[in-house]
């Protein structure tokens, strides 16, 4: 399992800020993302489909729409997909949503 953060606001589809922060933080969550996949040890066998299992744990009861956390998330997927030193396109993604989780919280589960 991969543990991450909650998704900086910034990579919300609805946050209306300054474009060079919005690329700061997209980079940082990719970098982390692509550095966690690495330290869990996880390898790619074969050449087929991973599922990729993502549960978010948010940081408070508002309610939230699943698309634009799967959105926010974009950056992760691409660093998750950075580590393993593959495409993108062979995850077939899942999500749900967890418990409240002070500070949020992302889970990833991969099985190839």
């Amino acid at each position: 399992m991969i543990t991450l953060a909650w998704p900086p606001k910034e990579l919300s589809p609805n946050w209306r800020g300054h474009w060079a922060a919005k690329a700061k933080a997209t980079k940082a969550y990719r970098k982390a993302a692509g550095w966690a996949v690495k330290v869990s040890g996880y390898r790619v066998i074969g050449d087929g489909l991973i599922d990729l299992h993502v549960t978010f744990y948010p940081p408070d009861k508002r309610p939230r729409d699943d698309d634009n956390m799967m959105a926010s998330f974009k950056a992760a997927r691409d660093g998750i997909a950075d580590g393993l030193g593959l495409n993108d396109k062979r995850f077939r993604a899942r999500m749900e949503i967890g418990a409240v989780i002070k500070g949020g919280q992302v889970r990833i589960i991969l099985t190839s």
